[in-house]
């Protein structure tokens, strides 16, 4: 059968579902709309794309607030003075405010108080504390200019030699420990999100061909009479879209009520314990815009991967029967 005769039974069975829809009645399709199998699959790709979508924005969020944690550190350092016998903290860190304020790169130095001093130490040793009573490290809080920073080993040596008590802190091995913990997380994520996909696409393949094979009397005698295999490709592609585009949307979409319920939760408490903690690890738990807009990336990217694995499947099946039909002829 010539390419032309294929294209024209082709135009021919489109013609004869379009009169059928207008006319009120209903064809028997390539692939049954609504069965089991359908709800099964749907239900499956919306539990992927809700993980995925868990997955996305989890990165997201450590992303944040790592580079949040990261700019904060970086912003500033820390000289500690520790107290002996016989130092004047006062002067001492004094002396150290003084030293820090004629370098270069340092923007501010502020004396950490006796109230704030109190208030870091109050989940330990509770409210009241008299620092007095207490050998506790004071704290000098030094603002860097970040573009400029400073030679933190001559500043440290400086301020060592006019108040041998004092030690610099410039946590840069908190940034590195910070930047290799998120790139782990990262790296994690990619991984959660690859593996969530591939087994989304294995369900595709599954579901294609238990589709076909539940259909397979139809296909063959489109298929022999000379209808295309992308016509029915095309029959197979659209059915599993519209499956795969609503179960992505259903997940997708739960994902993004949780992120943003929990983020008005996190709103609504701020002066819970539990709301702390969890705006100190991830900000007030939002993924913003760029979070939204990923799980929107992925759920077209889900909806997509569907139709196209759907069509492979059913493309590499009809060449299989081409191979296997002149043997059994």
């Amino acid at each position: 059968m010539t390419d032309v005769t294929a294209r024209l039974l082709d135009l021919r069975v489109a013609a004869l579902r379009f009169v059928s829809r207008r006319r009120g009645e209903r064809l028997t399709p390539i692939v049954p709309p609504r069965n089991v199998a359908g709800r099964a699959m749907t239900t499956v790709i919306a539990i992927m794309t809700f993980l995925a979508s868990l997955t996305v924005g989890a990165v997201t969020l450590v992303s944040d607030s790592a580079g949040r944690w990261e700019n904060d550190i970086s912003g500033e350092i820390t000289v500690q003075v520790k107290p002996t016998e016989g130092l004047d903290m006062d002067a001492a860190l004094e002396r150290v405010r003084a030293i820090a304020l004629q370098s270069a790169g340092v923007t501010n130095a502020s004396i950490l108080d006796d109230a704030a001093t109190g208030r870091l130490l109050e989940p330990w040793l509770g409210s009241g504390v008299d620092l007095d009573e207490l050998p506790v490290p004071r704290l000098v809080v030094i603002g860097i200019d970040t573009n400029h920073p400073p030679n933190f080993s001559a500043l440290s040596q400086t301020i060592a030699a006019a108040v041998p008590e004092a030690e610099l802190d410039d946590h840069r091995a908190w940034v590195s420990r910070l930047v290799v913990m998120a790139r782990a997380m990262v790296i994690a994520g990619v991984s959660i999100l690859t593996l969530v996909l591939v087994a989304t696409i294995l369900t595709v393949i599954f579901a294609t061909r238990g589709a076909m094979s539940g259909n397979r009397h139809i296909i063959e005698v489109l298929h022999f009479v000379g209808a295309r295999s992308q016509f029915i490709a095309a029959e197979f592609q659209r059915h599993f879209f519209r499956l795969g585009l609503f179960g992505a949307i259903v997940g997708g979409s739960l994902a993004m009520m949780l992120f943003y319920g929990l983020g008005l939760w996190t709103e609504s408490n701020r002066a819970t314990p539990e709301a702390d903690q969890f705006t100190a690890l991830f900000g007030s738990f939002s993924i913003g815009w760029p979070g939204y807009v990923g799980v929107i990336a992925l759920i077209a990217t889900v909806a997509g991967l569907t139709a196209l694995t759907s069509r492979l499947t059913v493309t590499k099946q009809l060449e299989a029967i081409d191979m296997i039909s002149p043997v059994e002829g």
